[in-house]
C-alpha cells in the first residue's frame, strides 16, 4: 500500500520543455506600470502558449512572496500581473528553472 499524498511533484514539469533549442519561441516582454502612489505593476507578455500560466504565476507567488494573476489583454493575449517591481527576480527566475533564455528576454521601464 502507497501513500499518495507524499509524493514530490513539481508544479512546473509540464511547462517546461526540457529541449535547451525551444525553450521559447520568441521575445518575453518584461514591464513596470505605475499605479497609485508608489505602488506599481510587472507585467510579463510573450510566454509560450505551451505553457500554464497559471501554474506560473503560483510558483512566482511563492518565490517572490507577492500577488500576481494572469490577465487577458486585447492585443497581447495572456499577460501575467505581479504585484510590485519583479523585473529583476523575474528575470532571475525565467532562467533559472529553464523557461527562456537570457537572450529572450527584453526589460522594459529602466
Amino acid at each position: 500500500m502507497s501513500i499518495q499524498n507524499l509524493n514530490t511533484r513539481d508544479p512546473l514539469a509540464d511547462a517546461s520543455k526540457g529541449n535547451d533549442d525551444d525553450v521559447q519561441d520568441g521575445l518575453i516582454h518584461i514591464r513596470i506600470q505605475q499605479r497609485t502612489g508608489r505602488k506599481t505593476l510587472t507585467t510579463v507578455q510573450g510566454l509560450s502558449q505551451e505553457y500554464d500560466l497559471k501554474k506560473i504565476v503560483g510558483s512566482c507567488k511563492k518565490e517572490f512572496a507577492c500577488n500576481g494573476t494572469v490577465v487577458e489583454h486585447q492585443e497581447y493575449g495572456e499577460v501575467i500581473q505581479l504585484q510590485g517591481d519583479q523585473r529583476e527576480n523575474i528575470c532571475q527566475w525565467l532562467t533559472k528553472i529553464g523557461l527562456a533564455k537570457v537572450n529572450q528576454l527584453k526589460v522594459h521601464g529602466f
